[in-house]
């Protein structure tokens, strides 16, 4: 069955493919290979790390395609993507080579509900040590992120939270303007 899925790109590292900027595009090349249509793909946006001070500057888009993959198989593809760039998971939240979250699948909510607003309440202090140990979709902070809710609202800014039934578009519109200020265009993401 076709789904949505909706993607975000990041990178504030040298990896194998280049410059974070190069590695962004050519990780749009490889995970648009898992779409059954022509992807939608944002801008490419220069973003603070999260949290303050864990590394310099990402270079962010987003991506909205369609698929047939299930998600636990298209996260190990996207797993797959960011191995080939060089991505290793020695650290949370450090700098990265190449990160690619699965942000949602269609209106899938998984595990379940519980689990999702379980992860989505964890405090700062426990998120900067824990990760889930399955996948939980959809992300369940995406909508506190302005690096990823300013691009994905280029390309997918109709598609509605399952959880929160709030579109892409509100709950971008409803983050506060210091979060989006620091989300700065640079031109086409597929362009290096």
């Amino acid at each position: 069955m076709r789904q949505i899925a909706l993607i975000s790109i990041g990178s504030n590292d040298l990896s194998f493919w280049g410059s974070s900027r190069e590695t962004v595009a050519a990780a749009i090349g490889r995970v648009a290979a898992l779409a059954t249509d022509t992807p939608r793909v944002s801008r490419a946006y220069r973003t603070p790390a999260f949290p303050a001070g864990s590394g310099p500057d990402f270079v962010n888009a987003a991506m909205r395609f369609e698929t047939e993959l299930a998600p636990e198989t298209l996260l190990a593809e996207l797993h797959g993507i960011e191995a080939a760039a060089g991505r290793s998971r020695s650290k949370r939240w450090g700098q990265r080579t190449l990160d690619l979250d699965l942000l949602a699948l269609g209106q899938a909510v998984l595990p379940d509900e519980q689990t999702f607003i379980t992860w989505r309440d964890l405090p700062l202090a426990a998120q900067t040590t824990r990760a889930p140990d399955q996948l939980i979709l959809p992300h369940p902070r995406l909508q506190d992120r302005g690096f990823v809710l300013v691009p994905l609202s280029e390309v997918a800014p109709d598609w509605r939270h399952p959880v929160f039934g709030r579109t892409v578009q509100a709950l971008c519109a409803a983050l506060p303007d210091e979060d989006k200020a620091g989300v700065v265009p640079l031109g086409d993401a597929r362009d290096a």
